[in-house]
């Protein structure tokens, strides 16, 4: 408290005093004992009134001692499993538990990790994928700035994400690995790696490319073949050594029926060989009878036409070809798509041929468009440009309703450059992205599109696009949300399918290591997106007959179904709303393909590095109470105390309160006792 706080209690306590001594000292009719206790109470009562009113700041401190975090983390994902670990996984997890000393020195906490990561609750080994990296990352971002050393159990294999190694020497404090596992090497061959086209064209051929590897001493021959059914349509010998322990074959497949066409390839096992479930993998390939032609007219060089060109032809389905406005008039009827890239008083014949034969568009702008001209072309929009530029970014519209997308946080994205003025509609028109200068909405879109008599089109008022898949890339180390944007924009556009109430979205084939995703939207009868309905799939096995019903959940302006759970199989499928005659159906397939049964041993190698690049060291399973007198016996990890320094206004004490509630009770009472009122 200051000094000024002081004096005005001891005043407080001078006036409180001269009150009481002038009524029961000076002018009372009470006499004795009486007199002194009325005289007390009275002066509590005032006292601490004026206390109140003074209200004093009290400093009260608070001190805590703070165990180190210790963070296990515990791997439950098939590849356990297929090692036959989980009771030596659960015992140590169990012991790990139950050690008193341990839980004396650490703030314990346990988490799982497999294709997701989070708090320990049971282990059940049944992840499909396994990402080290990810559950080391968020612990990190956890207990980053604290003592918190971290036990890894694992077998130290992972099927995706980035590479833990790496990853390790960026760690805030050590991780001690525990391999859980055999690390005996033994004779293996197996397919590390199957790559492939998802779709080929009729009459083509797809390319089909096998890295195969071995781990042995001895020279080794074996054959690898790609069987379709019960024919067998390509077949190679292979050899091995322990110097040449790995071999790429690179080939290609005709494509002779439409449809799916799936296919097993199979590395055919030697005689000493453990673990043979890594020697096939099945795979498959939609044929299909032709491709989506998109034509892109521009007369101008700019780097959105590449940006646009890889995106769309990420999707194997999509062809892109350019050219200029001169020679594209007498071929748009070959093409399903037509972009026009910054239009100008070149591009009439084109627009002639586009109306002429009713072909969708997609219509980018930027400070090279004449809108003179577009504005005098089309009577869908216009815009009343001033010839200056400006920059101007996007926020994403929840509420669209053509087809279902994910967002993405384009107004973290770099501006894009557009002339000045408003873009104003003249048909009814559903805004994908809306324009924002200063993350102020400006009231004019920037993406949008719009369906009339079967014809679609769009607008993007924009030019710089190459930037957002750069910058999407440098955010998520993949082009893949980007394109997924784009391309389901393009298709929505390539495609003159009557617009349905519910519209499903599905592959035809799934692996089951992957997510089984089906989505759709429903909307009423003016085809706006309608988020009360409950829509359900009705899913039945082509083998077994078994019919599963799923409830789908609305996410965004779509809904959505996870069958992960299914087992590899054929299905057909019925997308329904309750209470509405409306539903769809398609059929789509699941591949077997368990990553986690890959392995043969835990990699030892790996872990060891890990526990090098953070300071830590490396134990086996058999060496538990090693690993706890390692961390009991470390001298960094030692509580913490900490001092807390609270200030408490008197105002907030509830005893003060209490004592002035007591005492004009007490005098209440001893008044009512004595008969004086």
């Amino acid at each position: 408290m200051t000094a000024q706080t002081i004096l005005f209690i001891v005043i407080a306590a001078v006036v409180a005093l001269a009150i009481v001594i002038f009524m029961y000292g000076y002018k009372t009719k009470y006499t004795g004992k009486l007199r002194w206790v009325f005289g007390a109470l009275r002066f509590i009562t005032l006292f601490s009134l004026f206390l109140l009113l003074i209200n004093p700041k009290l400093k009260q401190q608070n001190l805590s001692i703070e165990k180190p975090k210790l963070s296990v983390l515990v791997d439950n994902s098939g590849s356990i499993a297929s090692l036959e670990m989980e009771e030596g996984l659960r015992s140590l997890v169990e012991g790990l538990e139950n050690h008193n000393e341990l839980q004396e020195k650490f703030d314990v906490r346990f988490f799982a990790f497999g294709d997701a990561f989070g708090p320990l609750d049971t282990l059940q080994f049944l992840a499909k994928q396994t990402n080290i990296e990810e559950a080391l990352n968020k612990t990190d971002e956890l207990f980053g700035d604290e003592i918190a050393p971290t036990v890894l159990l694992s077998d130290g294999n992972q099927t995706y994400g980035r590479d833990y190694e790496f990853g390790s020497r960026n760690y805030s404090s050590a991780i001690y690995p525990m391999v859980i596992g055999d690390s005996t090497q033994y004779t293996d061959l197996k397919i590390e790696q199957l790559n492939t086209n998802r779709y080929s064209f009729l009459k083509n051929e797809f390319p089909v490319e096998v890295i195969l590897v071995y781990n042995g001493k001895s020279a080794v021959d074996s054959r690898f073949v790609i069987q379709q059914g019960g024919s067998m349509i390509y077949s190679e010998e292979v050899t091995f050594s322990e110097e040449n322990n790995s071999r790429t074959l690179s080939f290609t497949i005709p494509s002779s029926r439409v449809g799916l066409q799936r296919y097993r390839a199979t590395i055919r096992p030697i005689s000493e060989e453990k673990n043979q479930t890594n020697n096939s993998k099945n795979f498959a390939v939609e044929v299909i009878d032709e491709a989506t032609n998109i034509l892109i007219v521009s007369d101008i060089l700019h780097p959105d036409m590449g940006a646009f060109k890889k995106a769309i032809e990420t999707n194997e389905q999509r062809k892109v070809t350019f050219m200029e406005p001169r020679d594209a008039g007498a071929v748009i009827n070959d093409y399903q798509l037509i972009i026009l890239n910054q239009p100008n008083r070149s591009f009439s014949q084109i627009y002639v041929e586009v109306a002429k034969l009713n072909k969708n568009t997609l219509t980018l702008t930027g400070a090279q468009t004449d809108w003179n001209f577009l504005n005098s072309v089309q009577s869908y929009y216009e815009k009343l440009a001033t010839s200056q530029s400006e920059q101007v970014s996007g926020t994403f519209n929840p509420n669209y309703g053509a087809y279902s997308m994910e967002e993405i946080e384009f107004s973290d994205f770099s501006p894009l450059e557009t002339e000045f003025g408003e873009l104003l509609f003249s048909v009814p028109h559903d805004v994908i992205l809306n324009q924002t200068i200063d993350g102020f909405t400006t009231g004019s879109p920037l993406l949008a599109t719009w369906e009339l008599n079967g014809k679609r089109d769009a607008i993007w008022d924009g030019q710089g696009i190459w930037k957002w898949r750069a910058q999407s890339f440098l955010q998520t180390e993949s082009f893949e949300d980007f394109d997924a944007f784009l391309g389901k924009l393009i298709q929505y556009l390539a495609s003159n399918k009557r617009r349905s109430r519910l519209d499903v979205t599905y592959d035809t084939f799934y692996y089951n290591n992957n997510p089984v995703v089906i989505s759709a939207q429903y909307f009423d009868n003016n085809f706006v997106f309608d988020n009360r309905a409950q829509l359900n799939i009705r899913v039945k096995n082509a083998e077994t007959d078994e019919i599963t019903e799923f409830p789908m959940l609305l996410k965004n302006n779509y809904y959505l179904v996870d069958l992960n759970s299914l087992p590899a199989g054929d299905y057909s499928f019925t997308v329904s709303v309750e209470e509405e005659a409306v539903a769809r159906s398609g059929n789509f397939t699941i591949l077997e393909y368990n990553v986690e049964q890959q392995f043969l041993n835990a990699n030892v190698t790996k872990l060891r590095q890990v526990a090098t690049n953070s300071g830590g060291e490396l134990f086996y399973a058999d060496q538990l109470e090693g690993l706890i007198g390692t961390l009991l016996s470390n001298e960094s990890y030692k509580p913490i105390q900490k001092s807390n320094q609270k200030v408490v206004p008197l105002i907030d004490w509830k005893y003060l309160l209490g004592l002035i509630a007591l005492s004009l009770a007490a005098e209440w009472f001893i008044r009512k006792y004595n008969g004086l009122i």
